[in-house]
């Protein structure tokens, strides 16, 4: 019975509609208005662009039963390219029912109106699921570099490969806002994200499908979890609002 409720929960993303009552902001007002399946839906975070987005609004047998989640970043199959310039990470790409960037804009718009949790589900090749969870996620603006803070670790199996990010801006290919005098993460890790000098977490590095040490770091990897070699099949980062 629990594998067959596991498997209706997987389906609904591609059953639900994505027509939205009301200009929501994001899941959480979405689940509020009364859609309360799993998928993609449209939101408002600048309050007036509409922009699609998935909401894992949680079902028996997925990771996060309590759901209400805007997913912004999501990892499943090595179908989308991610080692891209500023501008799309900016704006966002892919495709919300599979992989997608939901984009640093839309991230700022969201979490500077209200306090957000973050949530990152993970899953290696061998079907394992663990998560890290942070009680405060919010980005800062353009101007600011789309500084990421990030705190209050909950480890639910994962470790934390993220707390090291707090405090760092957004480098891509095209813009190296790292705090490594000698090199360019980006580059050098094959991917966009909150470098240091350089990373303990690289979601958006190449998608290795399991080991591979052939080069270091460079693939979509959590450190404290599987280490620097270990490409996940699955990572999925979202947020929703704190009570």
């Amino acid at each position: 019975m629990f594998l067959w409720r596991a498997k209706i929960c997987l389906l609904l993303p591609l059953l639900v509609g994505s027509t939205p009552i009301s200009q929501e902001t994001d899941c959480s007002d979405v689940y509020a208005n009364g859609q309360t399946l799993s998928g993609v839906y449209t939101i408002y975070p600048a309050g007036e662009t509409p922009v699609q987005v998935y909401c894992d609004m949680g079902c028996l047998g997925s990771q996060s039963e309590d759901g209400r989640w805007t997913v912004f970043q999501r990892r499943m199959d090595g179908s989308v390219n991610f080692y891209r310039p500023w501008k799309h990470y900016k704006n966002g790409f892919g495709n919300k029912y599979g992989e997608y960037w939901l984009g640093l804009e839309n991230l700022y718009q969201l979490t500077h109106k209200r306090k957000y949790e973050l949530r990152v589900d993970l899953e290696d090749f061998e079907g394992v699921t663990v998560y890290a969870q942070y009680s405060a996620f919010s980005v800062e603006s353009e101007t600011e570099g789309y500084k990421l803070h990030v705190s209050g670790f909950t480890d639910g199996g994962a470790g934390d490969s993220l707390t090291i990010h707090n405090g760092q801006k957004f480098s891509t290919l095209d813009k190296d806002q790292d705090t490594y005098a000698d090199g360019h993460c980006a580059r050098s890790f094959l991917g966009g994200f909150w470098y240091g000098a350089c990373h303990y977490a690289n979601p958006n590095g190449i998608y290795l499908w399991g080991s591979d040490g052939t080069h270091y770091a460079i693939g979509n990897v959590w450190r404290h979890w599987k280490g620097y070699d270990y490409g996940l099949k699955s990572i999925i980062m979202k947020i929703r609002p704190v009570a």
